[in-house]
């Protein structure tokens, strides 16, 4: 690019801290980069021969170079994971996380509700974690009910119960909500929760033998067996869990393992002296980078958003000193980084490292046998290539009402929810399926057909005859004849492992045997268009049930909704309602409390 003269801007670059972006000749960027000092990182791309083929692509590519200063590197380290996760680089090393990781919360009110938690933390409750996955914050939180016997319900119906719910039944809550327990304890419930969460499970046994002490001397042998039992338990819990620190111990341990041109990254998490589980990581245009490239990569991208915990070890030869500096900058607290781990730390490692190839040998088993699934199925089907690409295609209503379509999206035997699609239908006759699936279809394909992403390899609809004419006529008036078209069509009794497969061609249908590779992945296609569309159509028309009962009475509007909604804990609250209860809503007086009983009922 003319309008770039390399050799100037080198020149100009200051030697301070700060983010640099490569752009290739298209201006889009092809790498992002962090940098303690800017002039010495970016000139050294241009100033040597590299060894490693992929920055020798990567620099022959190079038609630009944009910098952002910093103040400092820990806000470089910041900046770079949130660029890269917006603009994903082609030389950059990608790590796909597209939820934030859960934590459990500990709300703050006079009881407080202990439940699963993502997002953006709020300071009038308390969190721990965060825990590696869904799972195992669930596991912790089930542990907790046992033990301390916390409500986990939401607020609206904690609010209007009369009568205590089942997992009071069961020993899983003490019924706070209708003054089964005393606030006071409750709290020391909770108290007993918060140190648990903590690590101060020594404190908290020590708690439990005093209170069940105490209840013995009082001859209340009843009130002490239930402190036998819950310490019997913690007990159970914490063996399950604890793993033997006796330094610091909230630590993460990172194992990069490259086996056969793939990399994984496992991720273990400990806090508070317990093993909260562990996450394997696969990374994207990893194909020719070192350990180092990659655990920079990972630490980068995972910690711009999550605060690092006191001790991170990890099998790289990386720059342990200055990543230690940077992380604990970010955090505001002192963080160390480990290359070289001894005794426990080095048990940690080798543990992580054994997960992360056991996840390898996993995924290349599946891909192996889902790559002979679709070469049994192109063998089935005689077709000229592998059907890399699927899409299937199903309609759901219930009598006409709320009719959704979906279309799924299988690529090399798996499926890729990225491309998943639903589609509202409207404008039909209710319940005519083959209109509703002609409007889906050129819905997807017209942008298709335009050049608005990728044609599929096979398409397949969930229907018999009927469906499919319908499709290929649709299909024929948007100029696409060249992708083989299949129905699915249920068996004799609707019975798995009968299902036909239809043909365009008249009369002309074929059935594979049940144990056949090819027939087991069309099936698991269409039971995921099937699932995919059943869930947006019970969504959909769940929400019109909702929205119409309410929005049917004038002088109600979307804050009123809200309210009503919140107070009684749903719709079916609302109706259970009086007038008096209905007009003691904030909002709503008694004249417009009449008129909703009466839309209601």
């Amino acid at each position: 690019m003319s309008a770039f003269d390399l050799g100037v801007f080198l020149k100009t670059l200051p030697n301070q801290p700060g983010v640099y972006r490569m752009k290739n000749a298209g201006g889009d960027v092809i790498y992002v980069g962090k940098a303690r000092d800017l002039k010495r990182r970016v000139s050294s791309y241009f100033q040597k021969n590299h060894d490693n083929p992929r920055t020798r692509l990567m620099v022959s590519q190079i038609a630009s170079v944009e910098v952002t200063l910093a103040a400092s590197e820990a806000e470089a380290l910041l900046l770079e994971g949130n660029l890269i996760k917006s603009l994903n680089p082609r030389f950059n090393v990608l790590f796909k996380d597209d939820k934030s990781y859960p934590y459990i919360l500990l709300s703050g009110h006079a009881y407080p509700q202990i439940r699963l938690y993502r997002g953006a933390l709020d300071p009038r409750h308390d969190y721990f974690g965060p825990y590696p996955n869904a799972w195992a914050a669930r596991e912790v939180i089930g542990h907790l009910q046992r033990l301390f016997h916390l409500r986990t319900c939401e607020d609206a119906v904690f609010r209007n119960r009369s009568r205590p719910c089942l997992l009071y039944q069961i020993g899983r809550c003490s019924g706070p909500c209708v003054g089964a327990i005393s606030e006071t304890a409750y709290r020391g419930d909770i108290e007993n929760a918060r140190r648990f969460l903590g690590g101060q499970e020594s404190e908290v046994l020590d708690a439990l033998r005093q209170a069940m002490a105490e209840a013995s001397e009082a001859l209340d042998f009843e009130t002490a067996a239930h402190y036998r039992d819950r310490i019997a338990l913690m007990q159970q819990v914490l063996a399950h869990q604890s793993v033997s620190s006796v330094q610091e111990r909230d630590v993460d341990v990172v194992a990069v393992v490259s086996e056969g041109g793939e990399t994984a990254v496992n991720l273990v998490m400990i806090r508070g002296g317990r093993h909260l589980g562990d996450k394997t990581f696969f990374p994207k245009n990893a194909e020719d980078a070192d350990a180092e490239t990659v655990a920079d990569a990972f630490l980068t991208q995972h910690y711009a958003l999550q605060s690092p915990p006191s001790r991170i070890i990890v099998n790289a030869p990386l720059d342990a000193p200055a990543l230690s500096q940077v992380f604990g900058a970010h955090a505001g607290r002192a963080v160390h980084v480990v290359t070289r781990p001894q005794g426990e730390g080095r048990s940690w490692l080798q543990g992580a490292e054994h997960n992360a190839r056991f996840a390898l040998e996993q995924r290349r088993a599946q891909h192996t046998a889902q790559g002979a699934r679709v070469e049994a199925l192109q063998e089935a089907l005689a077709l000229p290539q592998p059907p890399r690409r699927m899409e299937c295609f199903d309609i759901s209503h219930t009598q006409g009402e709320a009719t959704v379509g979906s279309c799924v999206v299988f690529e090399d035997g798996e499926p890729f929810k990225a491309d998943y699609r639903r589609y509202n239908v409207t404008g039909i006759t209710p319940g005519d399926d083959i209109a509703a699936l002609r409007s889906v279809l050129e819905r997807r394909y017209r942008k298709l057909v335009a050049g608005e992403g990728k044609l599929p390899d096979l398409l397949l609809i969930d229907g018999g005859r009927a469906q499919l004419n319908g499709a290929l006529a649709m299909l024929g008036d948007l100029g696409v004849r060249d992708i083989p078209v299949l129905g699915i069509a249920k068996g004799e009794g609707r019975k798995p492992g009968l299902e036909v497969l239809v043909y365009p061609e008249a009369g002309k249908t074929l059935r594979l045997p049940p144990d056949h590779p090819g027939f087991h992945l069309l099936q698991a296609i269409r039971d995921e268009a099937h699932r995919f569309a059943i869930t947006g159509h019970r969504n959909r028309r769940a929400r019109a049930r909702t929205r119409s009962s309410l929005e049917d009475v004038s002088g109600i509007g979307a804050k009123r909704r809200q309210k009503l909604l919140a107070q009684f804990g749903g719709l079916r609250g609302v109706e259970n309602a009086s007038v008096e209860d209905i007009a003691a809503v904030p909002g709503i007086g008694l004249a417009l409390a009449r008129k909703i009983y009466q839309q209601l009922h």
